[in-house]
């Protein structure tokens, strides 16, 4: 079941060039920064009420968001959803007939497991499933 919107990520050129307009615009702080290994991606979180605003900035060439700035200016991304059980959330998805591009969740940033939706099942918008990891969740590929 879907709990509410996480985050909204939004991708960038450089973190340290964006991040002073957004904590301005948003009038909070960053809270955390990180890189994501796999997925060749450099976060940044800001806090707005009880959402997050994400930051994505490529770490390497081949990684998508360096494949959508490639494309674009930069701007909105994806949206995240939480979930409570992000396993039975896929299998249901799945059975709907949505295209998932992560068969089973992986490691993300801020503590989560995530798995994307393909655009191409949902109208074109890219959308991060999200459950925060429990402890007995298997070591993170965050670094």
């Amino acid at each position: 079941m879907i709990k509410k919107i996480e985050h909204l990520g939004i991708a960038v050129n450089s973190i340290e060039e964006s991040l002073p307009m957004f904590e301005t615009l948003f009038s909070s702080e960053c809270y955390k920064e990180e890189i994501v290994e796999s997925e060749g991606v450099r976060t940044a979180f800001i806090r707005v009420g009880e959402s997050k605003i994400e930051l994505l900035e490529a770490t390497n060439e081949d990684s998508a968001i360096a494949k959508f700035l490639s494309k674009s200016r930069g701007g909105f991304h994806h949206v995240a959803f939480e979930v409570e059980d992000i396993d039975s959330e896929l299998e249901r998805l799945a059975k709907e007939g949505f295209q998932l591009i992560h068969k089973t969740p992986k490691n993300g940033a801020d503590n989560k497991r995530i798995a994307f939706l393909h655009p191409k099942s949902t109208a074109g918008l890219l959308v991060e499933l999200c459950q925060e990891k429990s402890e007995t969740s298997e070591t993170s590929e965050v670094k």
